[in-house]
């Protein structure tokens, strides 16, 4: 290694980071990157199946075998030079890092603590005789594996997580969808505002600082005698337009008869309803009404409006406790067990008083209206005029999500639901889960909306068991 390598860090990547993000080894800039055979080894052990995992390792396998193409083994022993296309020049004129892989034996220096031969344990002796070897640069182990971070840290190695993917510093940043005006707003603004009425809907032009921090479809409320509840439909330099929100929680505006219960709600009604809105994304705990509310959106413009031809309803298949095995029967059979949460609103939105009959008829019209898709098999599809429901949309990951979400054709809208303090997928996070990446990305663009909603209203034991357990 050449003298100005010695004073950039040396990066071990663990296995599950290439198994996460397969273009990591090309997000380290200028330092160097180190791969254990073991890691190796495991991407041969993962590479067979049709998940994302499995395509991740054979896109990983892609990379490396093109950076080594036509490469001599001193090459391979000097470092394959990262491709700089991914990093460009930094700031000295230095080109990117390098690749190196392990070709000769290291000694085993892990203390008689670690024993046995496991790959977590064949990383750290790796990382401490490299450590050895150059003890004036700085090596450091890069995993998503929380166990194996702990132990680096015992023996006395750095270790850290991978966190390129990360959307946020903190989920307490994340885009909400709202904001509460102040009561001396129409005061501050009076000289500047103009408004008008169009279709029956009424509209403000507002001028002022307060409207460069807005997004489009943004939701606006002010607390007091006179509720002010708006929506910002266009922002152009300091001006913005904004719009009175229609009121859902008033019985004759219910849709699909369920009516708003809080304010949060009437907001995601207005951009569930909206044709305008292509992408809406609503987060919320359990007993908020997300899978409610989108459902009975659904329900009306398809059926009664006729703005989409059919409700496609989906989400991610994983097990909170133990799996329970293969399932027989169709794709639609096959989702059947976890669209519990969808079919129990279905059912409450689908109630009627015409007795066996009836609900046999409703039924019938459902099933010719309503599809049951799994994730497994969006790939290549495109969906034209659908209304598609995403739910647990927390434990996808960003590139699922974009996955998903590039299916949709001409007059779709795709509704992502989602609570992401409760992800089961392993080594997603709040910061780092597609449906986080999703609101930052969206929240931008004029025909997204987002919206967090904060009450639950399923019951008054739910309420409390949320709150005190």
């Amino acid at each position: 290694m050449t003298e100005n390598s010695e004073r950039l860090r040396l990066f071990i990547l663990d296995t599950n980071v290439l198994m996460h993000d397969p273009t990591a080894i090309f997000r380290f800039h200028e330092h160097d990157i180190f791969l254990p055979m073991i890691v190796l080894e495991e991407l041969d052990k993962g590479k067979k199946g049709m998940s994302e995992v499995a395509r991740n390792v054979r896109q990983a396998s892609r990379f490396l075998d093109e950076m080594m193409s036509n490469a001599t083994t001193e090459e391979i022993d000097a470092g394959l030079p990262l491709p700089a296309a991914n990093y460009g020049q930094n700031g000295n004129g230095e080109t990117s890092g390098r690749l190196f892989f392990q070709t000769r034996h290291l000694p085993n220096l892990l203390p008689e603590s670690l024993p046995g031969n496991t790959p977590d344990n064949n990383i750290l002796g790796t990382a401490l005789a490299l450590q050895k070897e150059q003890p004036d640069r700085p090596v450091t182990i890069i995993s998503k594996d929380i166990n194996l971070r702990i132990k680096a840290a015992v023996v006395g190695i750095h270790a850290e997580d991978y966190s390129n993917d990360q959307v946020l510093d903190d989920a307490s940043l994340l885009y909400k969808g709202e904001e509460e005006l102040s009561s001396d707003f129409w005061n501050d603004h009076a000289k500047d505002i103009e408004s008008w009425q169009e279709e029956g809907r009424t509209f403000y032009r507002v001028s002022g600082p307060d409207t460069a921090y807005w997004y489009p479809n943004q939701c606006l409320h002010m607390e007091g005698d006179e509720g002010f509840e708006a929506m910002v439909r266009k922002r152009d330099g300091d001006d913005a337009i904004i719009e009175l929100v229609s009121d859902y929680r008033n019985p004759k505006h219910s849709v699909w008869g369920i009516t708003a219960r809080n304010r949060e709600q009437n907001f995601a009604l207005n951009m569930l309803m909206d044709p305008d809105v292509d992408f809406v994304s609503l987060l919320g705990t359990a007993g908020t009404g997300k899978t409610l509310l989108a459902l009975a959106a659904g329900l009306t413009q398809t059926l009664d409006q006729n703005i989409y031809r059919e409700i496609v309803m989906t989400r991610v298949t994983v097990p909170v406790g133990e799996d329970i095995g293969f399932l027989p029967g169709t794709e639609e059979e096959k989702m059947a067990p976890w669209m519990g949460a969808l079919m129990d609103n279905l059912e409450v939105l689908t109630q009627t008083e015409g007795g066996e009959w009836a609900r046999a008829a409703t039924d019938d019209l459902l099933k010719s209206r309503i599809r049951i898709h799994s994730l497994n098999f969006m790939r290549g599809r495109t969906f034209l005029n659908k209304y598609i429901i995403l739910d647990e949309a927390q434990n996808l990951t960003a590139k699922q999500m974009k996955t998903l979400i590039t299916r949709a054709g001409p007059g779709t809208k795709i509704v992502c639901l989602g609570n992401i303090a409760q992800i089961d997928t392993p080594y997603l996070t709040e910061t780092t889960s597609g449906l986080t990446y999703s609101v930052d990305r969206f929240k931008q663009w004029e025909h997204s909306g987002h919206i967090t909603l904060q009450r639950g209203e399923r019951s008054r034991l739910a309420d409390f068991a949320s709150g005190n357990l």
